[in-house]
């Protein structure tokens, strides 16, 4: 399955927690985690060769090691996340294994490109993706990523039981008071026909294990939240500075 969402609505935490939750313990040997980017390939994905001491090498990539590590472990399941996955180029990364990660391939065999050998992705690895809905720079995904992937989107937890009793242990007004401006500062985000819900901004950007005080406040609003709304409205300033004082005025 693929998590999609706004930036920090808590993809990441929920992909770890969603797999040591599907394997009822807290297993790390069982969970992997890369990230895909623009330069990333097959070769440094499954398997390729690359310059060593006397020339060149055949390295096998972390798909590659973690499928084979599953393999010996049948009666285990295996998690493989994946951040950021419609960064990459999913058919030049994933090649002719593509569709072994279908759920009927599994357990079917084909040969690498760069070896004589017929490999399989076992039954029991569940691929985790994640995908932030905000950035522009990316083209319409990949159709066939998305036959092959169930989505499911998170969005921001303001009013969920467990970031409301965050609020309680936090007890600061103007911290409560800076949440119902961004709640409505996301309203008007939805409602904007050039953004939409996938661009509201996450609840994580206001989650700390610190003391909440005017510092980090006006932290959080100078150096997180504008950079974003200059880059949500960079065609209009106004409405950033517009945004940029209510929020200001909301801590004073």
């Amino acid at each position: 399955m693929i998590l999609q969402g706004a930036p920090g609505v808590g993809k990441t935490y929920a992909a770890k927690r969603l797999a040591y939750s599907m394997m009822g313990v807290k297993d790390p040997n069982r969970v992997m985690m890369v990230q895909f980017h623009q330069s990333y390939s097959y070769e440094d994905f499954i398997m390729g060769f690359r310059p060593a001491s006397t020339g060149f090498e055949l390295r096998k990539g972390p798909f590659y090691n973690f499928c084979k590590k599953a393999e010996k472990d049948p009666e285990n399941d295996y998690y493989f996340i994946i951040d950021e996955i419609n960064r990459g180029n999913i058919s030049k990364i994933f090649g002719e294994l593509f569709m072994l990660i279908e759920s009927d391939k599994r357990g079917a065999t084909l040969q690498l490109l760069y070896s004589d050998e017929q490999f399989s992705v076992p039954k029991n690895i569940y691929i985790i993706g994640m995908m932030n809905t905000a950035d522009r720079s990316l083209a319409m995904l990949d159709y066939a990523l998305r036959r092959r992937f169930a989505f499911f989107e998170l969005s921001p937890a303001f009013q969920t039981d467990g970031f409301l009793q965050y609020r309680q242990e936090k007890n600061n007004k103007k911290f409560d008071s800076l949440i119902a401006i961004i709640e409505k500062l996301n309203m008007s985000i939805e409602n904007d026909e050039s953004l939409g819900k996938g661009f509201r901004i996450g609840h994580s950007y206001f989650c700390t294990e610190k003391e909440i005080d005017d510092m980090w406040l006006n932290a959080v609003i100078t150096y997180e939240i504008i950079p974003l709304l200059n880059e949500y409205w960079f065609d209009e300033p106004s409405k950033v500075s517009d945004w940029e004082y209510v929020m200001h005025e909301a801590i004073r």
